[in-house]
């Protein structure tokens, strides 16, 4: 695959494609409702936007975001923009960037405080990202025209219309956090590390089948 991902991600890559036959049938159809916004989109406008949406905004829907971006930039999906946020804010969780870094990313702190800044890069060619805490509808994320994709039950349930998207799927992560300070906290998070980045790879891998 020709792209410019960092080579420990490209490994993780291709080491989490091969799970998707491990998807339930139940959630590729959801997953499928992703690529087929995203191909609607790109051909209308040459642009998708993607908004991942957890309570907190901490750990699943920041994972969403970066993965939607590894896996535009591993199929060669170019015009996605992802973003991330929650119902309320709170801060991005050291334990989910832990998991992240050792998927392959590379995530700096740029700022202290009780909800500090990160840059997130993934791939040579690409900017960094910029993560935070932030709630669905604040800046940086567009407020209209776009995917809201709701990562946790909560938010779902708590916001069933989210106001300016162009439409909302839910693919719903059991959340890490049951295991924060317990012996299994890194396996636990690598686990929900790699089932969603099989998830989103999956859901982009779709794109290069549709006309």
């Amino acid at each position: 695959m020709d792209n410019n991902l960092t080579p420990v991600l490209n490994e993780y890559i291709e080491s989490a494609i091969k799970d998707f036959d491990k998807i339930p049938a139940d959630r590729k159809e959801h997953l499928k409702k992703i690529a087929l916004f995203v191909h609607t989109k790109l051909g209308e406008e040459k642009k998708a936007n993607l908004i991942f949406i957890c309570t907190h905004n901490s750990r699943r829907s920041h994972m969403g975001q970066l993965w939607a971006y590894a896996a535009a930039s591993y199929y060669g999906v170019k015009g996605i923009s992802s973003y991330s946020g929650g119902t309320e804010a709170t801060t991005f969780n050291p334990n989910a960037i832990k998991a992240l870094i050792a998927a392959g990313f590379s995530i700096t702190k740029q700022s202290e405080g009780s909800n500090p800044k990160y840059d997130v890069k993934y791939a040579t060619d690409e900017p960094a990202v910029t993560l935070f805490s932030k709630k669905y509808m604040d800046a940086p994320n567009p407020t209209t025209n776009f995917a809201a994709i709701m990562t946790c039950t909560h938010a779902d349930e708590t916001c069933p219309i989210v106001q300016g998207a162009n439409t909302k799927i839910a693919i719903p992560y059991e959340d890490p956090k049951k295991a924060d300070g317990k012996p299994n906290q890194d396996e636990v998070y690598n686990e929900r590390c790699k089932q969603i980045a099989t998830e989103i790879l999956y859901a982009f891998s779709l794109l290069k089948d549709m006309k």
